[in-house]
């Protein structure tokens, strides 16, 4: 996937259509965007950026499952299995994107404490039941990927067979595709137009890539540069400066 940081317009709706589309409980989130507060000059400034799970090529999350709940598929995208997860949360640790949430009672008090649950939440748990103890996260809308490909239909492409946030987009920032294609869609967009994953000192080779420039348009638009939208992404994160050296040592080690 490649998120375009010039035509995002932290509309949300990316993020709506995947509580939808999955009927997420309450305080589950799966496609985020946060919020990043940077000071240049004695002048404040919050950029917000569109996240969600990177389905790493190396991903420490897959490494670490006892039970192999967390696994890889042969076209790289990354699940859970809800039926083998164990709740011991160690993928939750592992990632460095903290792309993951554990689905404990308090996440999913319902939508409407103290009153009967909604038509929406009720459906949801004869659809798309989620188990409380176990962790969830984004899964690039695989169910439709694979129903989509059976009728013969390519994602990215397709509709039927592309995840609900690209295809909810409206200023088309989401571009999904193949990216072992060179000549795909998104294949091209990072080549020609300098993507970059987040946090590629990690070494978890992310299937999420941004591409950036500034507003009001640049001829190169490449990124980054201190003064494009997307300059602070690229090294963005929660994780304490101590937790990436041990996690920059254990790969040296490796």
């Amino acid at each position: 996937m490649v998120i375009d940081l010039v035509k995002c317009m932290r509309c949300h709706a990316c993020v709506a259509a995947c509580r939808v589309e999955h009927f997420l409980p309450l305080h589950i989130t799966w496609a985020k965007l946060i919020a990043h507060e940077t000071e240049m000059d004695g002048i404040a400034e919050v950029s917000t950026y569109p996240v969600r799970c990177n389905h790493c090529k190396d991903a420490p999350c897959v490494k670490v499952c006892p039970t192999e709940a967390s696994h890889q598929r042969d076209d790289g995208i990354v699940l859970i299995d809800q039926e083998k997860c164990i709740g011991c949360r160690y993928c939750v640790i592992a990632c460095p994107y903290q792309n993951r949430t554990f689905h404990s009672k308090d996440k999913n008090p319902g939508y409407f404490p103290g009153y009967e649950k909604t038509r929406f939440e009720k459906k949801g748990e004869e659809l798309y039941p989620h188990e409380v103890g176990t962790t969830q996260k984004c899964n690039f809308c695989v169910e439709r990927i694979d129903a989509g490909q059976e009728r013969g239909l390519k994602p990215g492409s397709d509709w039927d067979a592309t995840p609900a946030c690209v295809n909810t987009c409206q200023a088309r920032a989401l571009t999904f595709g193949d990216l072992d294609d060179p000549d795909s869609a998104v294949s091209t967009l990072i080549r020609e137009r300098g993507g970059f994953p987040l946090e590629e000192e990690f070494g978890t080779d992310p299937s999420v890539f941004y591409v950036d420039g500034k507003i009001g348009g640049k001829a190169s638009n490449i990124a980054p540069e201190p003064e494009t939208t997307g300059y602070h992404i690229r090294h963005l994160s929660t994780m304490e400066e101590s937790a990436k050296k041990i996690f920059a040592d254990s790969k040296v080690k490796k």
